[in-house]
């Protein structure tokens, strides 16, 4: 509830002062022009009880007058709706799952890190429609555009390596990712990659790749995933059990950045887990979804609720004073 006028509230500081001077009228009324040594006898003469008659008529006065107050200041019932409207963003994330993304220069391991970073960026993103695509030598699509992001979450928690020949076909990865998002009515379509090699599988050149993106209006964003130099990487000795050796970082930067820039993206490089949670964050604010935020409110008035029982109360208080305890005051 609210209040239209509440300037008016103030007026029920009048009720502090004429509070007192009426309880002090009133009792000075009632003091004994008399006195008598004892009034036990005079206690059940009937209509004693109409003596207690002078504090009524005060009393519904001073809730009525408060009730009109009250009323003045309007009362409101508000009702607030907000109606929202979001110009939604398709986006493919693009991932790559050789075998090389064991590596564990992002910890606890590229894929990992890839996997829990993207689920992060998921949960800032609303009403987008959201797919996954994992490629190695080939290329799958795991979820399409969905806004079942729990779905979505779900299934990329449990993307794993080796579930297809290992490789890495970053122009395949493109064009399964742009095949998902050609027929998309959405005004923005972006498409994520994360590689942490060169192309050397599949069928379709990556920059041929994005020349199909590019001719179906889609922005690609490249990531990089790797250290600069060498990476620790896990491997299972017969003899020894599992240890590490350095294996070098070999990421086509010249490739992924070609491709970022002829769609309009921009390549980026993670070095490390921060880095890259960085990355998506800069991605995130540069592919904003537009809300358009409509608010309607309505206001129902409730001063009749305070108005009519003050007038009903003055009423009481005047047939009380003029009629019914009108004697017990003369």
């Amino acid at each position: 509830m609210s209040w239209a006028n509440p300037q008016w509230l103030w007026l029920l500081l009048i009720l502090i002062p004429l509070i007192g001077y009426q309880v002090w009228n009133l009792w000075s009324a009632r003091l004994p022009s008399l006195t008598f040594s004892d009034t036990s006898r005079l206690e059940h003469i009937p209509g004693n009880w109409k003596s207690y008659g002078i504090y009524l008529a005060p009393l519904l006065q001073w809730l009525a007058f408060a009730l009109f107050v009250l009323a003045m200041a309007r009362p409101q019932y508000q009702n607030t709706t907000v109606e929202r409207n979001a110009e939604g963003i398709d986006i493919v994330l693009t991932l790559d799952i050789s075998t090389s993304m064991k590596a564990e220069d992002l910890k606890p391991n590229r894929l990992e890190a890839a996997k829990n970073v993207a689920a992060d960026f998921i949960d800032e993103r609303i009403s987008d429609r959201i797919g996954l695509v994992l490629f190695a030598r080939k290329s799958f699509t795991a979820v399409p555009p969905t806004l079942d992001y729990d779905l979505l979450k779900r299934l990329l928690g449990e993307v794993e390596m080796g579930v297809v020949e290992d490789g890495t076909a970053i122009g395949m990865g493109i064009a399964t990712a742009v095949n998902r998002l050609k027929e998309s009515p959405a005004e923005s379509k972006v498409i994520i990659l994360l590689t942490d090699g060169q192309n050397n599988s599949g069928e379709i050149d990556p920059v041929t790749a994005a020349d199909l993106a590019v001719s179906q209006d889609i922005k690609i964003y490249t990531i990089g995933a790797g250290t600069h130099g060498t990476a620790p990487y896990p491997v299972q000795d017969p003899i020894f059990g599992n240890r590490y050796q350095n294996i070098e970082v070999n990421i086509d930067e010249d490739m992924l950045t070609e491709i970022a820039n002829m769609t309009g993206g921009s390549y980026f490089r993670a070095t490390d887990t921060e880095n890259l949670r960085s990355i998506y964050e800069q991605i995130n604010e540069l592919e904003k979804t537009e809300i358009e935020e409509v608010i309607y409110t309505d206001y129902r008035d409730l001063y009749p609720r305070f108005l009519l029982p003050g007038i009903l109360l003055l009423i009481l208080s005047v047939v009380s004073q003029r009629f019914v305890f009108r004697n017990a005051m003369e």
